[in-house]
């Protein structure tokens, strides 16, 4: 199997992709599972460059999936952004925000371990979106429609971005680290189980509520 070597890796990105906004992530964890940090104006650009550049050939997106980081200093424990400011100090990362993890894999040359990617927005309000990678690996549509579904995070460029697992009715993202569940359950189509039983008092009230005599006249 060949070894992934990220930092080797994004040395090269950055060669030949001079404009392209990306920035070196080093894990300080024991795995050491470093990765590369990308703009979302650049994202198209270098996955295409990582996909059909002889000598990486990553032509296998194997997952993708979102993070929810409401306090953004937290992600500087797995990825700290090696960006080197005039005291030579790392930038660490700080603010709300969402982040899409990336696994590629090169089949052709029998990559053992994945190459990790990362892409993030702006925060987690408005500026929510992420540049879609389904232009280059079909195998991220129901991927980014799953993140989107569960994260509420937009990708631009998506053909197809709807709900893949909740229902259209369904409000709210059940992902994101300040869900509330629901107590009554009302728009869930099939309640079971611990749900059924959490919503019975409810169904029940509303059924007596129906069964009550009309006020006389």
């Amino acid at each position: 199997m060949v070894t992934v070597d990220t930092k080797e890796i994004f040395n090269q990105i950055r060669k030949d992709l001079p404009k392209a906004g990306v920035t070196f992530c080093e894990n300080p964890l024991p795995a050491e599972q470093h990765s590369i940090l990308v703009d979302s104006e650049s994202v198209v650009e270098v996955f295409t460059y990582l996909r059909d550049t002889e000598g990486l050939e990553f032509d296998y997106l194997s997952n993708l999936t979102g993070i929810d980081w409401p306090k953004g200093d937290l992600v500087n424990s797995v990825a700290v952004p090696q960006t080197e400011d005039e005291e030579g100090e790392s930038e660490k990362t700080t603010g709300g925000f969402f982040e899409v993890v990336y696994h590629l894999y090169s089949v052709a040359r029998q990559t053992g371990e994945p190459l990790v990617l990362r892409q993030r927005t702006a925060d987690r309000d408005k500026n929510n979106a992420v540049t879609s990678v389904q232009p280059v690996f079909r195998s991220a549509e129901f991927q980014e429609r799953e993140a989107y579904d569960l994260f509420g995070i937009d990708f631009t460029g998506h053909p197809d971005l709807r709900r893949i697992l909740m229902w259209d009715e369904f409000e709210d993202f059940p992902m994101r680290k300040d869900y509330v569940n629901p107590d009554d359950y009302e728009y869930e189509p099939t309640p079971h189980a611990n749900v059924l039983k959490r919503a019975e008092s409810h169904y029940k009230s509303s059924e007596s509520e129906d069964s009550q005599p009309e006020p006389s006249k």
